[in-house]
This record gives C-alpha cells, structure tokens and sequence, in this order.
C-alpha cells in the first residue's frame, strides 16, 4: 500500500512538472503568446529549472531545447523511482525509451485538452479571454483537416476527427510504448 502511494505521488508530482515543461515547449515552438494566465503560470512553474540549464543548452531552429531535455530527464527520473520503489532495477535504455515515448504521449494530452477547451469556449464564449490561446495551439493541426472537410451546414467537424485521429495515435503510442519497455 505505501509503494502505491508512493508511485503516485512520484507520478503526480514529476508528471505535473513534465506538463509544464512540455507546454512551455509546445507554447514557444507553436508561437503562442505567453502573456496570458496559462502562460504566466507555465512561465512561473518552469523558469527556476529552464534558466539555469539555458546557459548551456542554446535552441535550435525555434525550437526550446532545453524544455524538451528537462522534461526528458525528469520523466526518466520519475519512471525510475515509480520502478525503485516497486523493487525493479530498470536499465538505461528501457528508462531513456520509454521516457522518449511518454513525452509523445503527454505532447498528445496536451493536444487533446486544447482541443476540447477550444471546441467548448467556441460554442460558450468565443471570446473569452484565453480562447486565443487554445485556438493558436489546436489550429496547425485543424488546418490541414479543414482542407478535405468544409463545414457542413456552418458546423466544423474537423475538432471531431482531430480528436479522432489523436486517440487512433495513442494507441499506437501505448503499444508503442510497451515494445519500448521491454528493451
């Protein structure tokens, strides 16, 4: 009982700080402004961690390498203490992989959340003061669907078969990442 405790408040702790890492990545590599309250918040929660490590670490064609690398090393740290305090010795490459695949998969979640936001504050209250940003994160994904389905009767499907489409690649991601556990 107390290793079950103790996996889950490894995995929500390290998971919480994962998200935000790999937000930060998505916001900058997206463009999404971070003068928002999301991205104040993400800002808050990840600079003492990116700072320091960014002196070393440049980008590299826009993209914020550094995030990504962060959220790397703390989800391979996280699979290895869930896996420490259960009694397995993972190996390196196991950890090193299945982190790789997490990452995908969390990258996925935050798509999915975006998604479902935008899609409830079009139909609530399009102008809210955060739609923009969930708008600017879902549409490079959105825009390549919207070319092959117009609106039907002025509704959009493309969300749904974004969303469908996202749940289809989770999928593939688990399996994918049960083949990486096992290296």
């Amino acid at each position: 009982m107390f290793a079950q405790i103790g996996v889950y408040l490894v995995e929500a702790v390290f998971g919480f700080f994962v998200f935000m890492l790999l937000t930060r990545f998505h916001f900058q590599w997206l463009r999404v402004s971070f003068r928002n309250q999301v991205g104040e918040f993400v800002l808050a929660t990840t600079n003492a961690m990116v700072m320091p490590v960014r002196r070393f670490i440049p980008g590299l064609a826009g993209l914020d390498l550094t995030t990504l690398l962060l959220a790397w090393l703390l989800q391979m740290l996280s699979i290895w203490l869930q896996a420490t305090i259960l009694g397995g010795d993972p190996e390196a490459l196991a950890l090193a992989a299945v982190a790789a695949v997490d990452l995908l998969r969390y990258s996925l979640y935050i798509l999915v959340f975006a998604l479902i936001v935008q899609f409830i504050l079009s139909w609530v209250n399009p102008y809210a003061p955060l739609a923009p940003v969930f708008d600017t994160i879902v549409r490079p994904f959105l825009r390549p669907i919207r070319r092959f389905v117009p609106p039907i009767a002025n509704i959009d499907l493309s969300p749904a078969i974004l969303f469908i489409i996202v749940q289809v690649v989770l999928l593939l991601v688990g399996a994918l990442r049960m083949s990486a556990a096992t290296l």
